[in-house]
């Protein structure tokens, strides 16, 4: 799956216009809230932001920006997980993620070192990964989505129970972007 087919999926699931006065992101469209669009240079009313305007966004604040095109070349489950988990949650959580699952999966460095989980893919976190695949191989990949999958899900959980507002998103969440 490449990045366009990526994109797509989120935008089909995130759909048109929103404003939900429970979601702190306020008017949305395509997934991309006004604040974001504002940030990339959108001035019109967000009813009517373009979609090959959120295409752009995505493709370069959740995937070249936090290195996931770098990801993909070596595990594209696990960059299309890093992805989807960044859209939603942000790269710098997403990649946080990835930096503590391949931390907690190295025996105790014994496969490769530890590295820091600062959520920025970086030349350390990149040679760790290297190492995971060169000794997990294709199943670790999948492996690995799982580790990324259940950190997810944990987070989702804490939010909901930590501001009740979230408990109308939780079903969502766990139905759309786990698994």
């Amino acid at each position: 799956m490449d990045i366009d087919d990526l994109i797509d999926e989120v935008i089909g699931r995130e759909g048109g216009y929103t404003n939900n006065k429970a979601d702190r992101g306020g008017a949305t469209r395509w997934g991309i809230t006004e604040k974001v669009a504002r940030a990339n240079g959108y001035a019109g009313d967000m009813r009517a932001l373009p979609r090959e305007a959120a295409a752009t966004i995505y493709r370069r604040l959740y995937w070249q920006k936090p290195g996931y095109d770098r990801v993909a070349t070596r595990v594209p489950l696990v960059a299309a997980e890093l992805f989807d988990t960044g859209v939603n949650m942000g790269p710098k959580v997403a990649t946080g993620f990835l930096q503590r699952a391949l931390n907690a999966l190295n025996r105790g460095a014994s496969d490769y070192p530890d590295i820091a989980a600062d959520g920025l893919i970086g030349p350390r976190t990149l040679s760790a990964l290297d190492g995971f695949v060169a000794k997990r191989g294709a199943a670790g990949e999948r492996v690995l989505v799982k580790a990324l999958e259940a950190l997810q899900g944990a987070r989702y959980m804490a939010l909901a129970e930590s501001r009740p507002a979230n408990e109308a998103f939780l079903y969502g969440w766990l139905a759309n972007r786990l698994g």
